[in-house]
């Protein structure tokens, strides 16, 4: 992957700030004609810089309800084991964060419940056939005290 220059840190910005801005717009923005901006964009798609776009969906959503934060622990840290579990993570819409981590646990998930009860379903039916988990331990949340979009 090449070096990020002023340029493209500037497209990332423009475009985390809003990812649905025209590359008219965007070209306008950080000083480039549309056809080089297309051109950078495309690169930094490619090179996996920008792996997507998403909607943040607010007021009544998916993310309502009780945050559930899971601490996965798999039976080998190794590249394999990594793989099969990122891969079947990203099978689960239910689960909406899952984070690689040091320390204790080798992953953060995030996933939302309407009430306590429905969480049986989704450690059952989800997170315990996760390939290579050895270790489950989730945490319900009281309440959000602080969140950044």
């Amino acid at each position: 992957m090449k070096q990020l220059d002023a340029v493209d840190r500037n497209i990332l910005r423009v475009l985390r700030r809003n990812a649905r801005v025209s590359n008219a717009r965007l070209a306008t923005e950080v000083g480039l004609s549309p056809s080089a901006c297309l051109r950078r964009v495309s690169i930094l798609e490619q090179e996996g810089v920008i792996r997507g776009y998403t909607a943040l969906i607010g007021g009544a959503s998916a993310d309502a309800g009780i945050a559930v934060i899971i601490q996965i622990t798999l039976e080998r840290q190794t590249e394999d084991y990594f793989h099969r579990f990122e891969a079947a993570v990203r099978r689960h819409a239910e689960i909406r964060e899952c984070y690689l981590m040091t320390g204790v646990a080798d992953y953060l998930l995030r996933v939302n419940v309407e009430h306590p009860d429905a969480f049986e379903r989704i450690h059952k039916d989800i997170l315990s056939v996760l390939p290579g988990v050895s270790r489950v331990h989730s945490s319900f949340s009281i309440r959000n005290v602080l969140t950044h979009r």
